[in-house]
């Protein structure tokens, strides 16, 4: 893994929040946070902020630590039961945006392959022991030697969307974990170069996978949230419009 993927600090909730309510939050989560804490690590998390925010909040779900995007948080026990119900009943439609390597022309594609959860975030596709898995994918927008793909996870495995795309052959750039290599500038943009002794960094320093947006439905009441990309995915979108159109 790359060891230049830092976490930002401090983060505040109140800097993250798309809607509030007296039963929810909505944030649009950072990248290089994580969602739950992880063992024996010591830094800031989603669900140690929000309790800071509000004694009682519970995470709804989790993202990987480099996924940035929308995610729920209830503010007491009902809510969080109810939202859990709703992913539990796969009736939560979640839409991701990545970007993936390649040109790949996706209507509708669906992978329907089981997911093993060996621990210690190690998963793999297994068809006899592995965990019902379905993400359906589509193209949203292509460049040269990119596309940008909209990622439908009916269910809700680690690591589902990053490994279904492998399969694909369609690896989610900066994504080592699963053959997807990192974008640099300079693969881009003809005649750039960096001054002496420097070294060049990826212009993504994790992988580009964001949680576009989330919809549901509590007590009858429809909810759809959007979350704007983070400003590392929206600089790659950009120089791949600048250089690679």
């Amino acid at each position: 893994m790359n060891n230049n993927r830092s976490i930002r600090k401090f983060v505040k909730l109140s800097d993250l929040i798309i809607f509030e309510d007296s039963n929810m939050i909505v944030i649009n989560k950072p990248p290089l946070i994580s969602s739950l804490n992880d063992r024996g690590s010591e830094e800031q998390n989603i669900h140690q902020i929000a309790k800071a925010y509000c004694e009682s909040a519970q995470v709804c779900h989790r993202l990987d630590r480099e996924t940035s995007g929308v995610m729920i948080i209830a503010k007491n026990p009902e809510t969080y039961r109810l939202v859990s119900i709703e992913f539990e009943h796969r009736r939560v439609e979640k839409r991701y945006h990545a970007i993936i390597e390649g040109i790949h022309k996706f209507e509708e594609r669906l992978v329907d392959l089981p997911i093993l959860n060996q621990g210690n975030k190690n998963v793999s596709i297994d068809r006899v022991r592995g965990k019902n898995a379905i993400t359906y994918f589509n193209s949203v927008r292509f460049f040269r030697h990119f596309t940008m793909v909209e990622c439908r996870p009916v269910t809700g495995r680690m690591h589902q969307i990053r490994i279904h795309l492998a399969t694909l052959k369609a690896s989610i750039v900066g994504d080592d974990m699963y053959k997807g290599q990192p974008v640099y500038l300079s693969q881009l943009k003809r005649g750039y170069t960096l001054g002496k002794g420097k070294e060049e960094r990826p212009i993504m320093q994790r992988f580009a996978l964001h949680a576009k947006s989330i919809a549901f439905q509590l007590d009858g009441k429809e909810y759809k949230f959007d979350a704007p990309y983070p400003k590392d995915f929206a600089t790659l979108i950009k120089q791949l419009e600048k250089f690679d159109l």
